[in-house]
């Protein structure tokens, strides 16, 4: 069976030392950044889960009960983190009032903990994207360098020899030229993982936030919100005095 004349297993066989190091480290970054989107992507896929489960903890009874909800699936996630943390934060202030954070008011402790909490839970989203932005950065350069490198040696031999027709030059200059859309095939994925990524993080962050204002409204009142019974709409719905 004849083999392509021009084609990538002809680039392979008669590359240098440069060049499949450059081939190699493409193909590294490749599955390096694939590894991570689809990891990413599971990870933010079972969150979703816990996002809907957000909204039953607060038809629990208990907050040990809203967190045996949050765990439901059986996987840490940020929502179950958070709620631990509150709840731990809230007990150790209330226990340990001679320590120096006991002389801290209730809010601002909460507040600091649950923080912490959000921070760490970020930090976890966001494991690996800078890997992404790498590759997405570097990868077309590095296959613009194998292609340049090609290029010289395909021109310094065709000089050698004295042949300079078209079909001495396409075809060295065409395989050097494979390098560059290795490249890009590497970085274009990385890219646009990288801002799917960065896009769902945010929206997980700011259901983050909001759940954690809500815990912190909780911890120090007893109500996940405090409702304003004076509103004039809920005025209107009080029966009057002698009414029955």
């Amino acid at each position: 069976m004849d083999t392509n004349a021009y084609g990538i297993e002809h680039l392979w066989s008669q590359a240098d030392l440069v060049i499949r190091t450059v081939a190699i480290l493409l193909l590294a970054m490749s599955v390096a950044s694939w590894t991570i989107i689809v990891q990413r992507a599971l990870h933010l896929f079972s969150l979703r889960g816990s996002t809907r489960a957000t909204q039953e903890f607060w038809h629990a009874h208990s907050i040990a009960e809203g967190i045996q909800i949050l765990a439901r699936d059986g996987r840490s996630n940020p929502f179950r983190h958070l709620a631990e943390v509150g709840q731990a934060a809230a007990d150790h202030h209330d226990t340990h009032e001679d320590d120096l954070h006991g002389k801290l008011p209730m809010a601002e402790w909460l507040t600091s903990c649950m923080r912490g909490s959000i921070d760490e839970s970020a930090e976890s989203l966001q494991r690996g994207l800078s890997i992404l932005a790498s590759v997405g950065s570097t990868a077309p350069f590095v296959g613009l360098f194998g292609t340049v490198w090609g290029i010289y040696h395909a021109l310094v031999s065709i000089g050698v020899s004295g042949q300079a027709s078209i079909d001495k030059v396409a075809g060295p200059v065409g395989e050097s030229l494979i390098m560059t859309a290795f490249g890009l095939a590497v970085a274009i994925p990385a890219v646009l993982g990288y801002n799917a990524l960065t896009r769902h993080n945010k929206q997980v962050l700011g259901k983050l936030n909001r759940f954690a204002h809500q815990l912190h409204a909780y911890f120090l009142t007893g109500a996940p919100l405090k409702r304003n019974d004076d509103s004039p709409r809920l005025r209107a719905l009080k029966p009057a005095k002698g009414d029955k």
